[in-house]
């Protein structure tokens, strides 16, 4: 029969009442007994034991914010908005009086581990300072009561917060009262044992926190590659120039005839600075502004190969997304997809489309039905008959321009700019190329 007796008088008893049954009981000192086996989170080596937070911590919890008792002296304290994962925030720290009982009971001292009552229940850190420092109410303070191993328990908060066990859901409750912290049952290994485990987990998390620096350093290096990738490709420089594929020319003609016709129809203006496109004594062409092309290219913009349209019916009308519903509400921004509506009506579908941050210049292919979250954005259909459209979303990425000034930008700046056009033809070995590349630079993350 193995013992283990700790300083309040409650111990941890295994195989007393039923040798055989390989049970674990808590036994009170009123002689009491308390059956464990249904609320043990996980299997354990035969070294180890079982028992209460309690047990092996003395803990209490801060002073509560009350303006009409102003006795004591005034001095710093925290609360849970200055505890993170085993570091402080510590800046701009607020005073209230504390007397000299209330000093003893909430002062901190360097070793301490301080775990949150309310707001991100449970959160935990060590108090690694050698000043003192004082905690509000909404603080525990655990101090351990003998020789034991305090980050151990640090990582069994983390853990034991990570599974659920400590979030409301493993203890019933929204705040992580005193004798709720008390009961939190925890395994105890030898303190050897207990320094071993720490210096593991310790080196495990530092070499991902190199691989997560390096992944980081990574990311920004394989996303250089993709510009420099891009740029040779607007460029003519990815793929070699086949002679037989249709002239740019070609398609600079339709595009001219097509605008001509919109035009007549009085659907949209002549353009006030049109490129003015001509071919050299060297039979490649040129923009008046002087860049050569490769030749069969052609110098265009945006408006000719994009149609916009105003995202004012596909806003979403109920923000109360839920992952089990069917239609994504996107944004032009890094987020992308913000969440799903289980709204029928109003749900874009003439794909594929690109859409377009109106503040930010951030683009999205998009190829799947869709709502969205605002108007802030334009929804850029894709001209087929002169771009492939994952063609037309490239040129985009490669296309930066200064928005700085909080403004659409769409209709008066980016429609307008200027970019270099292949042929059909060499857009497909350009893309081709292109999607190999990119995914194998993906392969790298």
């Amino acid at each position: 029969m193995d013992k283990h007796s700790f300083p309040n008088g409650k111990r941890l008893v295994r195989d007393t009442l039923k040798p055989d049954d390989n049970l674990h009981y808590e036994q009170f000192q009123d002689g009491t007994i308390n059956e464990y086996e249904n609320e043990l989170p996980f299997e354990i080596p035969s070294k180890w034991v079982w028992c209460n937070l309690g047990m092996l911590f003395s803990h209490n919890t801060g002073k509560a914010l009350n303006a009409s008792k102003t006795d004591g002296a005034s001095l710093t304290y925290i609360t849970t908005s200055n505890v993170y994962w085993n570091s402080f925030e510590l800046g701009n720290l607020k005073i209230m009086p504390f007397t000299d009982s209330e000093i003893e009971k909430c002062t901190v001292k360097k070793g301490d581990l301080l775990v949150c009552e309310g707001g991100d229940i449970g959160r935990a850190a060590i108090w690694q300072f050698e000043n003192e420092i004082r905690i509000q109410n909404h603080l525990h303070r655990l101090r351990p009561y003998d020789r034991i191993y305090t980050k151990f328990y640090y990582y069994i908060m983390y853990l034991y917060k990570a599974n659920g066990r400590i979030n409301g859901n493993g203890i019933g409750l929204q705040g992580l009262s005193s004798n709720a912290l008390h009961n939190i049952i925890v395994p105890v290994p030898p303190v050897e044992e207990q320094k071993r485990i720490v210096d593991s987990i310790d080196s495990v998390l530092s070499l991902i926190e190199q691989i997560e620096s390096h992944k980081q350093n990574l990311s920004s290096q394989i996303d250089n590659i993709k510009s420099k990738i891009l740029d040779l490709a607007i460029r003519g420089k990815l793929v070699p120039q086949d002679p037989n594929d249709e002239p740019a020319s070609v398609l600079l003609e339709r595009i001219r005839a097509e605008k001509e016709e919109l035009i007549k129809q009085g659907k949209i203006k002549r353009d006030k600075k049109e490129s003015v496109i001509f071919k050299g004594d060297d039979n490649s062409y040129y923009e008046k502004y002087g860049e050569k092309l490769p030749s069969g290219w052609v110098v265009t913009n945006f408006e000719t190969l994009l149609s916009y349209e105003q995202p004012t019916n596909y806003i979403v009308k109920d923000t109360n997304y839920n992952s089990e519903y069917e239609t994504p509400v996107l944004t032009a921004g890094k987020s992308f997809i913000l969440g799903y509506t289980n709204e029928k009506e109003n749900i874009f579908s003439e794909l594929p489309v690109i859409i377009f941050d109106d503040f930010t210049t951030e683009s999205k292919f998009v190829d799947f039905p869709f709502k969205v979250k605002s108007s802030a954005m334009k929804i850029l259909h894709i001209n087929t008959d002169l771009v492939l459209p994952k063609f037309a979303f490239y040129l985009m990425q490669a296309t930066q321009i200064d928005h700085d000034n909080h403004q659409r930008y769409w209709i008066s700046t980016y429609s307008q700019e200027e970019i270099a056009l292949p042929p059909l033809k060499e857009q497909e070995r350009i893309l081709s190329v292109l999607e190999q590349y990119f995914k194998l630079l993906n392969c790298l993350l």
